[in-house]
């Protein structure tokens, strides 16, 4: 299993899994904030994956931003592989409305994060579990126990 980038792990909750990718939350409850970290290996960049990872990686993505906007009801999915900061290769979801605390710019560094709380997060899994997310391997639930999908 490829090691989390220190970043990632200091500002995220590993809240599940996909075949391919590694599904974290952004420790920011000022938006539902996702993001996909592949599990491979010093790759920067989706052209680095195999083609049956790249693949892989798309039906992650498009399930979980299918889910988002459905169980979020997102106005707006803003769906990025930056990587400035990260090297390792990982890609944001961030649901967005038009009253969130940064709209219509860009959510990094627009306003202070807000951590979650155990009922906020318990909030978020279970809109999760609501979704069909076909590949999930699994889900964590507040405590960070692993759950099978719903």
């Amino acid at each position: 299993m490829a090691e989390l980038h220190e970043r990632l792990q200091q500002d995220c909750l590993l809240v599940g899994r996909f075949p391919l990718c590694h599904l974290l939350l952004m420790r920011d409850a000022n938006y539902p904030w996702f993001i996909l970290v592949p599990d491979r290996e010093e790759i920067t960049e989706i052209y680095q994956l195999d083609a049956a990872d790249q693949l892989q990686l798309t039906r992650e993505s498009t399930a979980l931003a299918t889910v988002l906007a459905e169980q979020f009801q997102a106005d707006k999915l803003n769906i990025a592989a930056i990587g400035n900061l990260v090297p390792q290769l990982h890609v944001h979801h961030v649901v967005r409305y038009r009253t969130d605390a940064a709209w219509p710019a860009p959510v990094w560094g627009t306003v202070a994060p807000i951590p979650y709380t155990e009922a906020a997060l318990a909030g978020v899994i279970r809109k999760l579990r609501k979704g069909a997310l076909p590949d999930l391997v699994y889900l964590v639930d507040e405590t960070g126990r692993e759950l099978p999908p719903a």
